[in-house]
């Protein structure tokens, strides 16, 4: 996906087993941040950046969507342990993620495998792509302060 570009209408499957769609957010922007597992250190971190912020980017009309490959019933647990305010999709099957081009081939220790980048969205209010932090653009303690520096 490139600035410019239309989201998926359907992004998934939320952490209640509620679908949610592009049109749940219509007239509103949105931080739609792919991030690789639940309670890891840097998921935490990236997480953690967003809640502490939510009351500034609420006023700037963002809502926050979270996506990992992660059940819903991880998610579930991620939200109640760290006070999330925000809606964690379980996008198990990779669809949502492959459709965005976050799915791909990483390298821990010398082994590759397929993982979620690290990535995020802003989409504007109409649904098209406005802005992409790349997985070497996020800074997960401060990732929060990146966007509301744009």
């Amino acid at each position: 996906m490139n600035v410019g570009d239309k989201v998926p209408a359907t992004l998934g499957t939320d952490q209640n087993g509620n679908e949610v769609k592009l049109a749940d957010f219509a007239g509103r922007k949105l931080v739609l941040y792919f991030y690789p597992k639940d309670n890891t250190p840097g998921c935490t971190a990236e997480a953690c950046s967003l809640r502490d912020h939510m009351d500034e980017l609420a006023a700037r009309g963002y809502a926050v969507v979270g996506v990992s490959s992660d059940s819903e019933a991880s998610h579930r647990r991620f939200i109640d342990k760290h006070a999330l305010p925000f809606t964690l999709i379980a996008d198990t099957d990779h669809k949502l993620q492959e459709a965005m081009g976050v799915w791909g081939e990483k390298t821990m220790c010398g082994r590759k495998y397929m993982g979620t980048l690290r990535t995020t969205f802003l989409v504007g209010p109409d649904g098209t792509i406005e802005h992409i932090f790349g997985p070497k653009a996020i800074k997960t303690k401060e990732h929060a302060p990146q966007i509301l520096a744009l």
